[in-house]
């Protein structure tokens, strides 16, 4: 410990400044996109099993559902542009713009140079949550997902039913081909049904038990061609440990649905960043 200066409580007094002001963000269509979720038929489904992982397409203009439907479970989930695997969630920009744990109204952003919403949120029956007296919130794009590599240099061992190793598969196994070819590819990711947040006195990464029950799910509407994928985590609803052979896990179920026509009147898909690379040399 060091010995605090005189002035150390006016320098802790500073207040803080939001370093990206959003105010001039512009703003996801939610008009169009609650009117068009009337009258929407499922296209597609993919039931994701306990400790495991399994891709799904949601076409732009579509919405896809993550559902909890037979217990409490996490989720995390991996978006790319369907035509493009390098532009791909990015989950630091997004927790830059929107906050450490994201809801309704709220975007996920594409990585550099396309910097562009790859999805919206457009319901999350768990939004009435909020942050806890802990500190805790639901949702997060703070936690990486577990892996098998953390998991051996903190306990040793082989793991393969991280949620790393749960994606690396379901990716290759889609692409056709070899892990070591779909691992560059997996990304930081969504905890999705996850509760997590930081120790006030440590600012270390927790979790607890979701709050997530069967029927509860989280809505998002496609605004480019989306390849998805999404690990069911081998921890359940992460209320001990999120690599675990002993935790009580249960499958989540993705839906794909198609608007009726007409129904996206006004709407179009975002253009990539208007940035000029070719100005910064």
């Amino acid at each position: 410990m060091t010995t605090p200066p005189t002035d150390a409580d006016a320098r802790r007094d500073v207040p803080p400044v939001i370093c990206y002001p959003v105010e001039s963000l512009p703003q996801p269509q939610m008009a169009i996109y609650t009117k068009a979720r009337d009258g929407l038929t499922k296209v597609d489904e993919v039931m994701v099993a306990p400790r495991d992982a399994a891709t799904f397409n949601a076409p732009a203009g579509h919405f896809f559902r993550i559902t909890s439907v037979e217990g409490p479970q996490v989720g995390d989930l991996n978006l790319w542009h369907a035509g493009d695997l390098s532009e791909r969630f990015y989950t630091g920009k997004t927790r830059a713009l929107h906050g450490t744990h994201v809801t309704t109204g709220q975007q996920m952003w594409s990585a550099f140079p396309h910097l562009r919403p790859l999805a919206t949120i457009t319901h999350d029956t768990l939004g009435w949550y909020g942050i806890d007296r802990f500190g805790g919130s639901v949702h997060d794009v703070i936690g990486t997902r577990c892996d098998p590599y953390t998991h051996n240099l903190l306990k040793g061992g082989q793991y393969h039913h991280c949620c790393h190793s749960n994606l690396t598969r379901a990716l290759a196994d889609y692409l056709g081909v070899s892990l070591a070819e779909a691992e560059p590819h997996i990304h930081d990711v969504l905890n999705v049904f996850m509760c997590t947040g930081f120790t006030r006195d440590t600012g270390q990464y927790f979790m607890k038990a979701s709050p997530v029950r069967p029927g509860d799910y989280i809505e998002f509407f496609a605004e480019v061609d989306l390849l998805g994928a999404l690990s069911a985590c081998p921890g359940g609803d992460c209320s001990s440990e999120h690599s675990s052979d002993v935790a009580a896990c249960h499958p989540l179920l993705v839906e794909v649905f198609k608007p009726a026509d007409g129904a996206l009147q006004g709407w179009s898909p975002p253009a990539a960043n208007g940035y000029d690379r070719t100005h910064g040399r």
